[in-house]
């Protein structure tokens, strides 16, 4: 295969950072959900991006917030209901998990969320550059074998697309427990150059952020006896 097809198929992307789309037979009310509440929030790129972000939102909104990959929403609708003054946009493609999100809005009265259940980098090449004022990539596929490191969602062409849709000063958020994954991050961003590590020493990349509400992925890593890393990068 020629270089030139694969660039094009890492700048495409689709169906490459993520596995199966859907798992166990939904129940009736996420069926339901998916048909009538899923419409309404969820962004749509067949029309234009908005001058500002704050307009895809009901209420009053003054930042804008990503988090690709949001699995069971646990961290997504914390983060939405303690700052109500944000705007969250969270993507997951994965069904059953954009089902339970969907029951945490309704529950949560959330009206600082919006929704795209397809590939990040769609959404992410239709944002206007300087958008976005932090973006979550928490605990994403490590895609532990090294002949498919190559699909991690941490990537020199993501890293190009986080830092267009990042303001200048935003932040990029990374949490792993995977060693080999927490080094390439760091490796990549150094090497991409537009982003600053913020860490000082040990504690700050070991404590997780402040008021983390943890997330069932970092309490099977915790089970399974493995640290986690809590990385932050600012947008230079």
């Amino acid at each position: 295969m020629t270089d030139d097809h694969g660039t094009e198929r890492r700048q495409r992307a689709t169906e490459a950072f993520y596995g199966r789309r859907k798992g166990k037979p939904l129940r009736e009310a996420q069926v339901e959900a998916m048909e009538t509440a899923l419409p309404q929030l969820k962004i749509d790129l067949a029309t234009p991006a908005p001058a500002s972000l704050s307009e895809l939102f009901p209420v009053p909104v003054s930042r804008i917030r990503l988090e690709i990959g949001f699995g069971g929403g646990e961290h997504l609708a914390h983060r939405a209901s303690e700052q109500p003054e944000t705007g969250f946009i969270g993507v997951e493609p994965f069904v059953n998990s954009m089902a339970k999100m969907l029951a945490k809005v309704e529950a949560g009265g959330l009206r600082n969320i919006r929704l795209y259940d397809n590939d990040a980098t769609q959404l992410l090449d239709w944002l206007p550059a300087s958008s976005i004022d932090q973006i979550d990539l928490l605990y994403p596929d490590p895609w532990p074998k090294k002949k498919h490191w190559k699909r991690r969602f941490v990537s020199e062409v993501n890293l190009e697309r986080f830092h267009r849709v990042l303001k200048r000063g935003g932040t990029f958020c990374f949490a792993s427990d995977i060693d080999t994954y927490v080094n390439w991050t760091l490796q990549h961003c150094a090497r991409h150059g537009g982003f600053e590590w913020t860490a000082r020493n040990a504690s700050d990349w070991l404590t997780p952020y402040p008021t983390w509400p943890g997330t069932r992925y970092e309490a099977k890593a915790r089970r399974e006896g493995r640290s986690s890393a809590y990385l932050t990068f600012v947008r230079t």
